[in-house]
């Protein structure tokens, strides 16, 4: 579990950091970063709905395991 937090975490940290950066050397016009931010933010979704369906079905599994032993 303490993994888990600890991506997530990771996860999360490296997003804001990117979203940081972008806003820092971004040359554009607001309605083009707002855009891009809200691109970039459904992507950081879906890799973290991933991230957590995959993580999900190891544990499924792992329980499963452990059951039939």
């Amino acid at each position: 579990m303490r993994k888990l937090i600890n991506f997530i975490t990771g996860i999360f940290i490296g997003g804001l950091v990117g979203v940081t950066l972008g806003l820092l050397f971004a040359p554009s016009t607001g309605k083009e970063f707002q855009q891009r931010l809200l691109l970039n933010a459904n992507e950081l979704k879906g890799e973290i709905e991933l991230a957590a369906k995959t993580r999900r079905q190891e544990l499924q599994t792992r329980l499963e395991n452990l059951r039939n032993t």
